[in-house]
């Protein structure tokens, strides 16, 4: 059933994400229960880790399975280190959703109000004013495909068992979206919704560590075979050594993980693309470069392929630029010796410099046509401007850990098969019916001319 008040929503012409304050009166959940004080005050220091299912190609997503409500219900969620907002599919009733109602979240007078401190505190450019404190709190959240979700902050319990066997029921903020909009070329996920892991103060990782759940410490591991690999919130699964770590953008503040300016270098070599500067995002399928970083590497590439097997197919629509080898091919190891490693060197010099290596096998895909094709795309061609992001394509094969409490990223080569002391039954499969490569949860402060604009009405829970 479609919400009478909602209306379509302007995207153009970037990614942008902004709370709306002004709604409708409704009840404010009491979340500060005495449970939550003790929480507060008593710092477990444990992990909580989830399974991850799901690949880059045919799929185009990682996803969890998470318990909300009580009692439980299991939310498969896109996890997302380019957006703070957790949000799920709501049965308020909803529009545009793809799961059906029973597997919907069901509000129960728990949404929050625009005095919230989650509501309220999110320092958003684009925030307005509450014409009562007491109404609702609205978001509208929109990606660089032009998907959004329009709904209302909640809090409910999410029950977690911690690696260091204690089990709690944290109350955590999250959307409740009742409206859902995808009108690009692909289709929706299947998903229920989105795992905001940012590092804004609403995100799931930021709730835990201010209730002295966890540390604001999020890592994740993505295999190179589809089998999923693992996602952790919490220090406990990163290494004591052998990490390679840069720090944090931290002027001006942003709520992404940007890293410093870094150099492109292709085969170990300088390609005289520098001062790159990189977001890494897992709610992207892709890595994109801009279009001098992006000519630089296709030229190198197609310089490399002169003379081999490999030649250039338009026939393939899978990527931008795709080669067909005389036969079908079954794996990147097929025709990984054509092809280069490429490394961002963060930190300066070739001496003191900090190297992400991205071999092929982490920038190539092989089709359902047997092609092989580039997944390094151009981000200046999509309205990122002069951003970069390393996406999934590129985490595969590497445990990459998003450091909040030390302002820094880091990663280090793992097996990503292998789930580290967590129960397997907790895992589960989507069908893979159609690849969805997504949009990003990247924040409107990077992009200048987007749109904020509001002239809609939105519904009350």
């Amino acid at each position: 059933m479609m919400n009478p008040k909602s209306q379509t929503i302007n995207l153009f012409p970037a990614v942008f994400f902004f709370l709306l304050l002004c709604a409708q009166p409704s009840q404010a959940t009491k979340d500060s229960s005495k449970g939550q004080v003790k929480l507060q005050n008593h710092r477990l220091g444990s992990s909580v880790v989830f399974p991850v299912s799901g690949n880059v190609y045919p799929l185009g997503y990682y996803y969890v399975l998470l318990n909300i409500g009580n009692p439980p219900k299991l939310f498969d969620l896109d996890i997302d280190t380019g957006s703070d907002l957790t949000w799920v599919q709501c049965d308020a009733p909803c529009n545009g959703c793809t799961k059906p109602r029973d597997s919907q979240y069901k509000p129960n007078h728990n949404t929050l109000p625009c005095s919230h401190l989650l509501c309220s505190g999110l320092d958003l450019p684009q925030s307005k004013p509450c014409d009562d404190p007491e109404d609702q709190c609205d978001y509208e959240i929109g990606y660089s495909d032009h998907a959004s979700s329009v709904g209302a902050l909640v809090s409910d319990e999410f029950p977690l068992r911690l690696e260091n066997g204690s089990t709690m029921r944290p109350h955590l903020t999250f959307g409740c979206g009742y409206d859902q909009q995808s009108p690009g070329p692909h289709p929706p996920p299947p998903t229920a919704g989105i795992l905001g892991l940012g590092r804004g103060k609403v995100s799931i990782s930021s709730q835990l560590s201010s209730l002295g759940v966890t540390k604001n410490v999020i890592v994740h591991c993505l295999s190179h075979n589809g089998k999923g690999g693992f996602l952790s919130i919490g220090d406990e699964l990163v290494p004591s050594s052998g990490v390679t770590w840069t720090s944090l953008s931290l002027k001006p503040p942003s709520k992404n993980y940007k890293t410093g300016p870094a150099e492109l270098l292709f085969d170990e070599k300088a390609t005289g693309v520098k001062g790159v500067n990189f977001v890494f995002d897992s709610g992207s399928s892709y890595t994109y470069f801009n279009a001098e970083a992006y000519q630089a590497v296709l030229d190198l590439v197609r310089k490399d392929l002169k003379g081999k097997a490999l030649k250039d197919t338009k026939e393939d629509k899978s990527l931008p630029v795709c080669w067909k080898d005389k036969r079908a091919l079954k794996s990147v190891h097929d025709v990984k010796k054509y092809f280069k490693t490429i490394s961002l060197r963060f930190g300066g010099s070739q001496k003191n410099g900090q190297v992400f290596q991205i071999p092929p096998e982490s920038y190539l895909i092989i089709t359902e046509k047997g092609n092989v094709c580039l997944g390094i795309l151009n981000g200046t061609e999509i309205g990122l401007e002069n951003y970069n992001i390393i996406g999934d394509i590129s985490f595969q094969g590497i445990m990459m850990i998003y450091d909040n409490e030390k302002q820094r990223i880091g990663w280090i080569p793992s097996d990503c098969d292998k789930l580290p002391n967590v129960d397997q039954d907790n895992g589960g499969d989507l069908s893979e019916e159609e690849a969805y490569p997504r949009g990003f949860g990247l924040m409107g402060e990077l992009f200048s001319g987007a749109d904020a604009s509001k002239n809609k009405k939105d519904g009350e829970l």
